[in-house]
């Protein structure tokens, strides 16, 4: 039987991500979010799961900022990302490392320029970015690809070269929104596994999928969305209740 999660922050400090009352209602009247409190240590590993249209994608818009909630706070390492100024979003952005289901790769440029290019754009010195981009190609597996284009890449492989560069500027919280969508189960398990491996490295991961094998196979902690409210917050779970 998995337990609850307690909502509260540990007493070990501030949460990575802290949601409080959060509601968020869009111009046509639709409520993606209703009502959510959510709280997550660092270091901790969570699935978000739910159906389409639960409120998962909102949730993400709202931790990465591309959002405001309609109420209700949204923290991350104990800032209220609503009372942030403009100048400081990209700061914020840079401690969240986020991949997606579609890779999100530059086609023309080679696997190391694709990692190097997201410290290009935040003005890294250009002595250090080169160390940086070799570091993380071998966490994700990805050294002896380094001059390779997306085209001449498997999509297990793409999928690591978009690791490496969510990873290579140090996140504090790396976000996975259905990093396996696209994937068959083998290469599906191998990104579960560099996961498992970043989070191991201390930083805290959120991953919101549909793999009912994968989180049920696992036993971490799973948080379920359903009509925009949290049905569920249990560590050892399954990807459905066992009741």
């Amino acid at each position: 039987m998995a337990k609850s999660h307690p909502t509260d922050p540990t007493a070990d400090g501030t949460p990575v991500i802290a949601l409080r009352g959060v509601t968020k209602t869009y111009a046509n009247g639709k409520s993606a979010l209703r009502d959510v409190n959510l709280s997550v240590p660092e270091g901790d590993f969570v699935f978000l799961v739910g159906p389409s249209g639960a409120g998962k994608s909102t949730l993400i818009r709202l931790l990465i900022r591309e959002e405001l909630a309609t109420r209700g706070k949204v923290m991350l390492e104990g800032r209220d990302l609503a009372r942030l100024k403009r100048r400081d979003v990209p700061k914020i952005r840079r401690r969240i490392g986020i991949v997606f289901q579609d890779f999100k790769l530059l086609p023309n440029k080679s696997v190391r320029d694709n990692v190097a290019f997201a410290l290009e754009v935040t003005g890294t010195p250009r002595a250090s970015i080169k160390p940086a981009v070799e570091r993380v190609l071998r966490v994700v597996g990805l050294a002896g690809q380094a001059d390779q284009r997306p085209s001449e890449l498997s999509g297990g492989e793409q999928q690591r070269t978009a690791i490496a560069r969510a990873l290579v500027h140090d996140p504090h919280l790396f976000i996975a929104d259905e990093p396996t969508g696209n994937l068959d189960p083998l290469i599906s398990w191998e990104i579960i596994q560099l996961l498992l491996r970043i989070n191991e490295m201390g930083v805290t991961v959120l991953m919101a999928t549909h793999n009912a094998d994968v989180v049920t196979a696992l036993r971490k902690r799973v948080v379920g969305l359903e009509d925009g409210r949290v049905v569920r917050d249990e560590t050892g779970a399954a990807y459905h209740r066992e009741d």
